[in-house]
């Protein structure tokens, strides 16, 4: 495409008619180059994939292209079945798309000469060119001598002694101006902030708790001689851990270790009602344990040997079961529940995450690592809750095995 204007290229005018100047292809791609290799891209391929397919689609001529859906097949990888009204996947991409590139363009970027913005609301890029050369002044020709105007003389300092009253009063204006310019330039503190402050909160470490997987083992081959009885199985109630929650455990470390916060992993059966009481714990997909009292005490509670398996409501069958759940338990959609309570039991802040299966554990932990999945889940929160225990109920979807981004179907705060 030749140089010039192309969508999505904010133009910077000039003044008195002369021509305006704006972004080349060759000078967005450059930029493209520098924000693709900083640190906050860098760390996220999914962000990287996003921005490189908005950015050239729309210098290439295609911006009214860059749907959502379009978006979630091309580059998420979505079936062409792909609802985006059940699947948050690309706003949420592009809500941390836009984080990162306001937190480049803060620091490192703060004096590249283009810059790369994507609006709220849209999925097409803008590219402004910074510190373009200041225009001739209006009503100059060029080559043309200026006009000479006498230069008065300057005039004479005047001073004013300032009254004991109106020092203080300055003084105190100073003061206010120095607290509202430290207030605005105080980091905001997210939704996911404010979820997990109650929780991260003392010195004591962080008991991170994964539930063990009853598994039925067997000490034959079974493609040679299948099992015959019941006797060719064997119980193991303490050597397995199920993917989706051994995913939603990495998910919470990682977490943890970026924020400099020490925990202490555990596993099944290790996990002791001393341990609970001694600090704050996360329990993992622990609704088939011998913890499930704590958990159903409470308001929600998934019930798995309950026919069909779903999620109670103060032991009562609601809304939210899976009826063609299969033995194998590969199911095509999931509840599961966040729960973040301080516990009457132990005395200690308390956040269990768990589905009815392995998927809605996964979902879960990515509702409570994800700043912009939480502030979605908070939508039409009281205002209060982050002082508030509360309940959060989802939905997934399972898309080839994999859960898509969970949705809130109920909130509790007490």
């Amino acid at each position: 495409m030749p140089e010039g204007h192309f969508p999505g290229v904010s133009p910077v005018p000039a003044a008195g008619g002369a021509p305006s100047v704006s972004v080349t292809e060759e000078q967005v791609r450059e930029e493209l180059s520098r924000v693709l290799a900083c640190h906050e891209f860098r760390s996220s391929k999914r962000s990287q994939d996003f921005l490189r397919y908005v950015v050239e689609n729309t210098l290439l001529g295609h911006g009214d292209m860059l749907k959502e859906r379009t978006i979630g097949i091309e580059v998420f990888g979505r079936p062409t079945s792909y609802d985006p009204s059940d699947d948050a996947t690309v706003r949420v991409k592009a809500g941390e798309v836009r984080k990162r590139l306001g937190l480049y363009y803060s620091d490192l970027g703060s004096h590249n000469p283009v810059r790369i913005e994507l609006p709220s609301g849209t999925y097409v890029p803008e590219f402004h060119l910074v510190n373009a050369p200041p225009p001739a002044p209006a009503g100059r020709l060029q080559g043309a001598a200026p006009d000479t105007l006498p230069v008065p003389p300057p005039a004479a300092p005047r001073y004013r002694v300032l009254r004991p009253r109106h020092a203080a009063l300055a003084v105190l204006v100073l003061i206010a101006a120095a607290v509202l310019a430290w207030l605005l330039a105080r980091p905001r503190l997210t939704a996911l902030d404010q979820f997990w402050a109650p929780v991260l909160n003392g010195s004591s470490p962080l008991e991170l708790c994964a539930a063990y997987v009853p598994v039925y083992g067997v000490d034959i081959d079974p493609s040679i001689s299948p099992p015959s009885s019941i006797q060719d199985f064997t119980l193991l109630t303490d050597q397995f851990v199920g993917g989706g929650d051994l995913i939603a455990t990495s998910r919470l470390a990682a977490m943890l270790t970026r924020l400099h916060r020490a925990y202490r992993v555990k596993l099944g059966n290790d996990v002791s009602f001393a341990d609970l009481r001694a600090g704050p714990a996360i329990l993992v997909g622990f609704s088939y344990t011998k913890w499930k009292q704590i958990s159903s005490q409470m308001r929600f509670f998934v019930d798995g040997y309950r026919r069909p398996a779903g999620i109670t409501d103060n032991g009562k069958p609601t809304e939210w079961v899976l009826p063609a759940l299969p033995r194998d338990r590969r199911t095509s959609e999931d509840y599961a529940i966040v729960s973040r309570v301080f516990h009457p039991d132990t005395h200690t802040m308390l956040v269990e995450l768990a589905g009815i299966t392995q998927y809605g554990t996964d979902a879960a932990a990515d509702l409570v690592t994800n700043p912009d999945l939480m502030a979605e889940a908070l939508r039409g929160a009281p205002t209060d809750w982050p002082k508030k225990n509360l309940q959060l109920v989802l939905h997934v979807k399972v898309i080839s095995g994999t859960p898509s981004s969970p949705k809130v179907v109920k909130q509790y705060f007490w």
